[in-house]
């Protein structure tokens, strides 16, 4: 059975600023926890080792405070980000870093050892967490079963439904003790939430780097001015959700938290400037780019540790690309065309955070890539939905690439502007 990737996992409400060094390890602790909560030895002291990746930029990923906040029963879904980040230090826990040490099975690696009691994790982006001895979901078979977009597409001509059509019937066949439309109101809300916070804060971001906010300023003028704005508006959008992201706050892992901006700032750009409205962008909007997601998972890797940022932005912005040309009236074939176009111009995009916070080049990297979506779509629709490359062919040269890039270029800090910009 082909495994079905809910939009209801890809996107889920958290806290910044990273969903594979944040809101994953903060899921392992909190499931470590419950482990020694039930053989009763939550009082013995607990080590913990974070490798590759998550050793190399942990710190300024705010890993270890997550970690603390799990370990005292805390998930990303219902914490108080503030208490989150005021968590720096328990002595009865003891951080181990080996950055250098990549494990076979994921570089976003930690063990949590106490008492005897020795666990393995993996971080695997997305803020997906997976185990070694990691048992299968349980799980329905979808009504739609695909692997490909070339599948995917064939199903929608054989059955005259669109890919939100399709992605929405099996949605609600796998998730059949949620209320999935309630859900993706819910997600959009907070999605639409965080940019308006983000639109209306100021001061300088966490970390010794001192990056300014900028949305607020940049909203603040724009409303001043005349004539269409609306590309410099919708970077304005994506910059508020990821200086929210970088601060820490409550924001919607989508499908990653770097790349948190582009899906939330696309929609509220089609909100605000192309008349669509919420229901539209929390049910059509959401299931398409969850569709196109689940592509991107399952053939490839949404992580920015083991595919570099193509996976993370690139995987987003392709998304939205689709999501935006659905609910624009788009075939089939053309949300299939704007997705390809999308991730194709964003194949090789390294992951190189300065410092390891998720501020530069991060936040102004959603800004681009939300215009990059829409310029897709525009692209897209002016076409018929036959091109030469395929989606399919885009997300295997995605994975193809991240497997081919240097370990330095992905989310460890070890290259790229992370080592050549200098830190003031």
């Amino acid at each position: 059975m082909t495994e079905h990737v809910s939009a209801l996992d890809l996107f889920t409400i958290g806290i910044g600023p990273s969903s594979s060094h944040t809101v994953g390890p903060m899921r392992a602790a909190a499931q470590f926890n419950d482990e020694l909560r039930a053989t009763g030895k939550t009082s013995q002291p607990i080590r913990v080792t974070l490798f590759g990746s998550l050793g190399a930029t942990g710190i300024g990923h705010g890993t270890k405070n997550a970690i603390l906040a799990g370990l005292e029963g805390n998930h990303p879904e219902t914490c108080d980000p503030q208490h989150v980040r005021e968590l720096t230090e328990n002595p009865n826990v003891e951080f181990v870093f080996e950055p250098r040490t990549h494990l076979p099975r994921h570089s976003n690696a930690m063990k949590f050892e106490s008492a005897g009691v020795e666990r393995m994790f993996y971080s695997v982006g997305g803020g997906f967490v997976e185990t070694d001895d990691l048992q299968p979901k349980p799980s329905h078979e979808v009504p739609y079963p695909y692997q490909t977009a070339v599948e995917l597409l064939e199903i929608c001509e054989r059955e005259k439904l669109t890919i939100a059509q399709v992605g929405m019937a099996n949605e609600q066949t796998q998730r059949p003790d949620r209320d999935v439309v309630q859900e993706l109101k819910r997600i959009w809300h907070a999605m639409k939430t965080c940019i308006e916070a983000g639109l209306e804060t100021e001061g300088v971001l966490p970390g010794y780097l001192k990056v300014e906010r900028r949305a607020a300023s940049i909203h603040r003028r724009l409303e001043t001015r005349e004539g269409d704005q609306s590309m410099e508006a919708l970077q304005a959008y994506a910059i508020a959700v990821n200086e929210e992201n970088a601060a820490g706050n409550r924001v919607v892992t989508a499908p990653t938290n770097g790349a948190a901006g582009i899906i939330p700032a696309v929609a509220y750009y089609a909100l605000k400037h192309r008349n669509i409205s919420e229901e539209k962008l929390a049910i059509e909007y959401l299931i398409t780019a969850a569709t196109i997601g689940g592509l991107y998972k399952r053939n490839a890797s949404i992580s920015g540790a083991e595919a570099g940022c193509q996976g993370e932005v690139g995987s987003a912005c392709s998304m939205a690309a689709a999501a935006l040309a659905q609910v624009l009236g788009a075939t089939p074939r053309q949300v299939e065309n704007a997705a390809e176009i999308a991730m194709e111009h964003n194949l090789g995009l390294t992951c190189d955070p300065v410092g390891g916070f998720v501020q530069l080049p991060c936040i102004e990297r959603n800004a681009i890539a939300a215009c990059t979506a829409v310029a897709a779509v525009r692209l897209a629709l002016n076409g018929t939905g036959q091109h030469k490359i395929s989606l399919d062919t885009v997300i295997e040269t995605m994975r193809q690439t991240g497997a081919d890039m240097s370990t330095k270029y992905k989310e460890t800090s070890m290259g790229g502007l992370a080592v050549n910009v200098v830190e003031c």
